[in-house]
């Protein structure tokens, strides 16, 4: 059983006149026995909470930082009218506060054998699986003197998937892929290049790409034109050991190379190539493989939602050999990675000619605008020393990206904001070049 505040007080209250009427003990245990036969009778009045019957419905599934609603259907299946306060318990990290707003405590009053719809609006602040906790229940007798309670739990999981923010950079590269795709204009020949059609010769077209059988067979001067070749394969390889736990600035270094990662996946197989999806540290935590180009993207985002950093040091042959089984053909393989001196010089390096003689690579990471800043800084002693450290660490990555080049890598080294559309634009340039 549990008191009201409305008990206590008239407990305390009701026990003050006793002693001017008839003083002495006899009279405040007469009028306080009054009050408990009334408290016992509210609270055998009160409907039973372990009889309620609840069931869920509503969003499964939301976007990081968009809202998600979930449903609880309340049935009183007792012979008393239910008045009572609920508490639908969600993990903190399910609204931007860490606590749960009043919108998770409902006041319910449901006759006997009804039932009531009760609204819960989870708005998560972190990616990953937001599962319901226990539902806590406090039935209310007619008087409000004494209250039942208990708990139930209905499990239900809404999955936070990453909010995709690159996607406005979209239509831009599409335009340009169109551009690729000899509907806009012509494309120069390259290794990944096929012959796509004939039309005339116009000032300034390389005269390499004339056909001069072509061009016997009629009046004008024919030019081929060529188009990237379709069908090839992408392998983007989110590395998740503990460089990926690193913050650059409010986003974790993770959820920007997956925002890279999805931005390139919906790039690629609009422009007809195949994507997969690997996600490393020291095994395999996620992998999408032989998608379709409208499933790749709804795959990828749920493979990803539950991904989180793990504080060890990525196995580089490890994944360089998970690579290489999952790319048995030539590919791009696109790493999206830190460029730190240590786990590049140690781990990548000496793997990296394995890669490399197979595919092309492409290796993408997340730069620290805070650097940048600190470089340019002057004005006082501080900033001088600031200053100092800042240059020192853009040496030392800059150092790092040119061991990598002269293994014929593709680096990217941008902030978490522009990294997506600088990776989406190496692709299209390696595509371009005919390199994929």
């Amino acid at each position: 059983m549990a008191l009201t505040g409305r008990a206590a007080l008239l407990a305390a209250l009701g026990s003050l006149p006793v002693g001017i009427l008839e003083p002495g003990w006899t009279g405040i245990l007469a009028v306080n026995a009054s009050l408990s036969v009334a408290i016992v009778c509210d609270y055998a009045l009160a409907a039973p909470v372990r009889t309620l019957r609840f069931t869920r419905t509503g969003d499964t599934s939301v976007r990081l930082g968009e809202s998600a609603e979930v449903q609880l259907t309340v049935s009183n299946t007792s012979s008393r009218r239910l008045r009572a306060r609920l508490r639908d318990a969600w993990p903190p990290s399910s609204w931007p506060s860490g606590t749960a707003p009043a919108g998770s405590r409902h006041r319910v009053t449901i006759p006997a054998g009804e039932r009531r719809l009760l609204t819960t609006v989870l708005r998560p602040t972190r990616r990953g699986d937001r599962r319901a906790e226990l539902i806590t229940v406090r039935s209310y007798g007619p008087l409000g003197l004494a209250a039942r309670q208990g708990n139930h739990r209905v499990p239900w999981t809404v999955r936070v998937l990453p909010p995709f923010t690159s996607r406005r950079h979209l239509p831009s590269r599409l335009a340009r892929l169109r551009e690729l795709d000899g509907r806009t204009s012509v494309l120069t020949r390259g290794e990944g290049t096929e012959f796509d059609s004939l039309r005339d010769y116009v000032p300034g077209d390389d005269t390499r790409s004339i056909d001069w059988r072509a061009t016997a067979r009629r009046s004008t001067v024919a030019t081929r034109t060529w188009r990237p070749e379709r069908d090839r394969h992408i392998l983007i390889v989110l590395d998740t050991g503990r460089t990926a736990a690193g913050r650059v600035g409010d986003v974790p270094r993770l959820d920007a190379a997956m925002d890279a990662a999805l931005l390139l996946a919906a790039l690629a197989s609009r422009a007809g190539d195949r994507v997969d999806l690997l996600a490393y540290d020291r095994r395999v935590r996620a992998q999408v493989q032989g998608r379709a180009a409208g499933e790749i993207l709804p795959a990828m985002v749920d493979a990803m939602a539950p991904l989180e950093p793990e504080l060890v040091e990525t196995d580089a042959r490890g994944l360089s050999a998970t690579a290489l089984k999952h790319a048995p053909r030539r590919s791009l393989v696109v790493l999206l990675t830190s460029l730190e001196a240590a786990p590049i010089e140690e781990g990548l390096l000496p793997v990296l000619p394995q890669l490399t003689r197979r595919h092309p690579v492409m290796v993408g990471s997340v730069a620290d605008p805070h650097i940048e800043r600190m470089a340019s800084g002057r004005g006082s002693l501080d900033a001088v020393y600031e200053a100092a450290a800042g240059a020192q660490a853009q040496l030392q990555r800059g150092r790092t990206a040119e061991q990598l080049q002269r293994h014929g890598v593709t680096v990217v080294d941008a902030t978490p904001e522009n990294l997506a559309p600088a990776v989406a634009d190496a692709y299209l340039a390696l595509k371009a070049t005919g390199r994929l």
